[in-house]
């Protein structure tokens, strides 16, 4: 059974809320409103510290454009936008996933994605396809094992642990009532716009404030790092092409170690000799259990064409030369809430 059909005349809406990757909804967004002039595109967003509308400002006057302020957790809401609106298609990226907001975890991963779920399965216009995109992190650690769609779900950290809660709620209305479900498990994402409690954009504003890059323990710690437009081609594509019932993992071949990419940061900012960029660099105490990896293989979404399309290089050069060029766009938001000099969350 293939994924959704698209006309002209469907209203698509696209749900979200503060995301794990930020970055990735409203690039996201903004491409789904350019891609398709004739699809009417709803953002439900909270606006939480790691949004700001200035990431839709490309799209925020386009006449297929909605943007609504609100809570995936609201089920009055919820309920109430897909009882008035036709929805065909819903992106489900709702998340909470830094660190210091463990409490909420539980609500915004799990309630959030109960509340959405159930909305969408009641509605007058049942919806063709829901796409839940949860995260590599589902999978646990993974050391000399590379982790397929078939590969256990083992999360060793609360946030993870809530992502695997909400993916079993969504195969659960898959199995019950085969509501046309899609999960995918993405890499880290990075690119341009993305909050600065993230490791590449928390790199680039310490190093632009001339602070040290800060970096939590000793240990070898690497992430698989996917360029946002290659994300949103990944999602697009299982949207077009994906099975209803799947998983499709949305990975890179581009694995990092955290103490490369800091250095090469330096180089990138400073104008520094190699020999003193170990300086631009502080260790701090690590988070109690930090995994080390998450090597994951994407072949099965390769098969319905996808391949990543940006190197690390020209990823990587893109994204510094944003923040670069755009200094003060999160400035407001760092002075609410992220204290520069903590540990970097990967």
């Amino acid at each position: 059974q293939s994924g959704t059909t698209k006309s002209a005349d469907k209203n698509y809406k696209k749900g979200e809320e503060p995301t794990e990757n930020s970055v990735h909804s409203s690039h996201l967004v903004c491409s789904l409103v350019n891609r398709h002039p004739d699809w009417r595109i709803i953002n439900l967003d909270n606006l939480d510290y790691c949004c700001s509308l200035r990431s839709l400002e490309s799209v925020e006057d386009r006449s297929n454009y909605t943007f609504i302020r609100g809570d995936v957790c609201n089920s009055r809401l919820v309920k109430h936008i897909f009882s008035t609106e036709n929805i065909d298609v819903v992106f489900h990226l709702a998340a909470k996933s830094h660190v210091g907001e463990q409490r909420s975890f539980q609500r915004v991963n799990v309630d959030g994605t109960r509340v959405l779920l159930g909305a969408a399965h009641q509605a007058r216009h049942r919806p063709q396809v829901f796409v839940y995109v949860s995260t590599d992190e589902v999978y646990g650690a993974g050391l000399d094992q590379v982790f397929d769609e078939n590969s256990p779900v083992r999360p060793s950290n609360p946030y993870a642990a809530t992502k695997a809660a909400a993916e079993y709620l969504v195969r659960s209305y898959w199995d019950q009532y085969k509501f046309p479900v899609i999960i995918t498990r993405s890499n880290n994402i990075y690119g341009p716009r993305q909050f600065t409690e993230k490791v590449i954009p928390r790199f680039l504003t310490l190093l632009q404030m001339n602070k040290k890059c800060t970096i939590q323990g000793t240990l070898p710690k690497s992430r698989h790092f996917l360029f946002v437009s290659d994300a949103v081609d990944a999602f697009l594509l299982v949207l077009e092409k994906g099975i209803v019932g799947e998983i499709y993992n949305v990975g890179s071949s581009c694995e990092i170690p955290i103490m490369q990419l800091a250095r090469e940061l330096v180089r990138m900012v400073k104008d520094i000799p190699d020999s003193e960029v170990n300086d631009w660099l502080e260790f701090v105490p690590d988070r109690p259990r930090v995994d080390l990896r998450y090597p994951i293989t994407c072949e099965k979404l390769q098969q319905l064409g996808w391949r990543a399309q940006v190197s690390w290089t020209e990823g990587i050069r893109q994204t510094v030369k944003w923040y670069q060029d755009n200094p003060d766009f999160w400035s407001e938001r760092n002075q609410q809430r992220i204290q520069l000099e903590d540990a970097s969350d990967l």
